[in-house]
């Protein structure tokens, strides 16, 4: 028998009976599409190496304060994120969820904390989507000058591999010219602009607040990839799951703790997914 297979058994099953899929995210699901783990120092070191000759962690450099006091350092580490999160092709598991997602009689909604586009990428509806911590695909001035939040398609960064400095020019400003930066939230980021992010919640609110009541109970909530440093996702899919009554299904390599009764898989995103669906198939047959 499969390790874990009961639990593979119990999460195909309450796919099958589901009228609702509620999809979270953190930075975990992207790793099988060859994303860089930034788990620790370590993590985030192997992947950008000459911020460890500057001491200078995940945390440090994801801090709006670089673009006014060294903007090639910060479109450095934000223009090459921006470049390889274009150039990624989004692995197997996010078509596996989009098929349970059309499967559902009442839909399907995204909350996800990261910022890459790799949901709108594998083709995932806009408008149901929420990312709440914003999109590196879009932009806003450093200003607050009024100009909002505008698409970062049509700025190109060319960065230094060695250096990880991006060249001129920068992004900038559409209204003032003054520098643009991602519409990211930050470390220590009194400026975020949120209207995106919240317009996103509220389409959120309004699918919860229209579901039926015979979709209570029938919503399966499937976390993928998301820890405990920064609890937002996994304090999400908690809450959803206990206020409808569903199942919730965390798969998480390193911390697939769960409460009592759901499902919790020491997997990645894209083998515990590929294993889920191997039994939703085998049942939807049978």
């Amino acid at each position: 028998m499969t390790p874990h297979e009961s639990l593979f058994e119990q999460a195909a099953r309450a796919l099958e009976n589901a009228r609702a899929l509620v999809i979270t995210a953190g930075a975990g699901m992207g790793v099988d599409s060859g994303l860089p783990d930034f788990r620790g120092n370590d993590g985030f070191w192997r992947a950008y190496p000459p911020y460890k000759e500057l001491g200078l962690g995940f945390s440090s450099l994801a801090n709006p304060r670089w673009f006014a006091s060294d903007p090639t350092l910060a479109w450095g580490f934000y223009g090459h994120r921006l470049e390889l999160y274009r150039a990624t092709v989004p692995h197997p598991g996010f078509e596996i969820l989009a098929r349970f997602a059309r499967r559902m009689a009442d839909g399907y909604f995204v909350f996800t904390s990261n910022v890459d586009g790799q949901f709108q990428r594998a083709g995932f509806d806009p408008e149901r989507i929420v990312e709440c911590h914003g999109a590196i695909d879009f932009l806003q001035c450093t200003t607050s000058c009024g100009a909002g939040i505008f698409p970062a398609a049509p700025y190109r960064l060319k960065v230094d591999p060695t250096s990880f400095r991006a060249a001129e020019p920068l992004p900038k400003c559409l209204r003032c010219g003054a520098m643009a930066r991602p519409n990211v939230l930050m470390f220590g980021d009194a400026h975020w602009d949120g209207s995106r992010t919240y317009a996103q919640e509220e389409r959120l609110d309004a699918w919860f607040s229209g579901l039926p009541r015979e979709a209570r109970g029938r919503v399966v909530v499937i976390e993928c990839g998301a820890g405990t440093a920064i609890p937002t996702v996994r304090s999400f899919s908690e809450r959803i799951a206990k206020s409808l009554g569903g199942l919730l299904v965390r798969i998480n390599v390193r911390e697939p703790e769960v409460p009592s009764g759901h499902v919790g898989l020491p997997l990645g995103a894209r083998a515990a997914l590929s294993e889920i669906q191997l039994r939703f198939a085998r049942g939807a047959q049978g």
